[in-house]
């Protein structure tokens, strides 16, 4: 038996692949620990989207290396999507690494582990399509929550984007899997699912049945165990009036949806390979408004893309001020190569990037702000997602706040709460990012 620690870095279907890895490791006799101290192994399961993803990447590696070298670690094993992408060039940059196995190695992870730890030195990679879609997992999250992946892989070919060369074509999981999957986790205490896929709104539509994101909320709305059904990654123009009346419909979704916009001028979007212009995503917000008034937007977007003009980039920021989206966070273009954005013209220099980022944030800091003022004296039902130890507070959500990336409500700590526990809170206090309440 070994000890295996486990780095998963990137998004939340980078998490449920090294939650198959580590369920893998469990039942061949091996222990997950939650530290490199006392660990056999380091296994970095890595994100490979845009540079800063990278660099996370490679200076985790790094901190493996050391730890390895002082004596802490036998062996340093790199997964996930930088082993897919770079594998061999991975293994000649850091030839300290026991393992770079890209991620349609997954399923062979005990093997990997199991051969290092012998002695070996392990470099693998093959086609990302054999990547498995579904398996047993090992929750990293807490009890009361947990992410459920639909579908791998992504077909839109966004110009600036290396998922699907990455991660391959999109694949959507059986729905039947799905929902056993999803009554197993509420069985065992999961009150709040969120929905992943490079792109949600697409499940079913490489399916002969007829699966799609509204039949698949209308089974799972019928999970008595669950509290909320959470959508993330839902693509602006396959949001149609079905899903849009499903989630009005359903008591346990969430009033929720993640849109990634990208932009909002016509001409950038199209050179991005995204949908619609101002007009039209204006549009969209404004129906999904109409049929869930209480509905909570979430986006990103891209600021600095080859050939985006200064005009261009104001009328984003005008945008902004309309859509008075409740989350929105920008990135600044990251030229992945391989992709068809790396041979747009003119790219823009890294301040002009910087400096939109930066002026994006001040834009919608500003929504952000009046919104925060907005709901102090509300009401709202939330769940416990636990002590905050540092800052002597309970950290909640309502259905307006998914986990790790929105907004707590914090109550203080004389409320003594349950983790996974329901409470009613009034909201008596805010700050540019979270809200403070009472319970009720």
């Amino acid at each position: 038996m070994a000890k295996i620690f486990f780095i998963s870095l990137g998004c939340d279907k980078n998490r449920i692949d090294a939650e198959i890895m580590a369920r893998r490791l469990l039942d061949a006799g091996h222990e997950v620990v939650p530290g490199p101290d006392g660990a056999d192994c380091a296994v970095i399961n890595t994100c490979g989207f845009i540079e800063s993803a990278k660099k996370e990447a490679i200076d985790n590696i790094f901190d493996m290396v050391r730890e390895k070298e002082s004596g802490t670690l036998r062996a340093v094993v790199v997964t996930g999507c930088l082993a897919q992408r770079y594998g061999q060039e991975l293994s000649e940059l850091i030839p300290e690494t026991d393992a770079v196995v890209g991620l349609c190695k997954n399923a062979d992870i005990v093997e990997v582990v199991e051969r290092t730890l012998a002695g070996e030195r392990v470099i693998a990679g093959g086609p990302a399509q054999e990547l498995a879609v579904e398996g047993e997992r090992a929750l990293s999250t807490p009890p009361h929550y947990a992410y459920l992946k639909i579908a791998e892989g992504c077909s839109n070919h966004c110009t600036y984007c290396a998922i699907p060369k990455i991660r391959g074509p999109f694949r959507s999981r059986p729905m039947q899997n799905i929902l056993a999957e999803a009554r197993a986790l509420a069985a065992q205490g999961v009150r709040e699912l969120i929905l992943i896929a490079q792109d949600t709104t697409d499940y079913g539509r490489d399916l002969a049945d007829g699966s799609s994101l509204a039949a698949l909320l209308r089974e799972l709305d019928r999970i008595e165990e669950l509290w909320k059904i959470r959508v993330l990654y839902a693509y602006p123009d396959r949001i149609d009036d079905e899903l849009i009346r499903t989630m009005a419909a359903c008591g346990k979704v969430a009033k929720y949806l993640d849109i990634p916009l990208q932009h909002a001028n016509r001409e950038v979007l199209k050179r991005m390979a995204r949908f619609g212009d101002s007009e039209k995503l204006l549009a969209l917000i404004g129906k999904l408004r109409a049929a869930m008034p209480q509905i909570t937007l979430r986006s990103t977007f891209i600021v600095g893309f080859p050939g985006e003009t200064e005009e261009q980039f104001l009328e984003l920021c005008e945008f902004l001020k309309k859509a008075r989206l409740d989350r929105a966070g920008c990135f600044p273009f990251s030229c992945e190569e391989g992709t068809a954005a790396e041979k747009l013209q003119p790219q823009l220099d890294e301040q002009t990037k910087l400096r939109r980022a930066e002026q994006f944030e001040l834009v919608q800091s500003g929504v952000l702000a009046e919104k925060r003022q907005a709901q102090i004296g509300q009401e709202y039902e939330v769940i416990c997602d636990g002590f905050d130890f540092d800052r002597e507070l309970f950290a909640c959500r309502g259905e307006a706040d998914a986990p790790e990336i929105d907004t707590n409500i914090w109550l203080p700590a004389e409320a003594d709460l349950m983790p996974g526990e329901l409470y009613r809170v009034r909201i008596v206090e805010a700050d540019a990012y979270d809200l403070y309440g009472e319970l009720i």
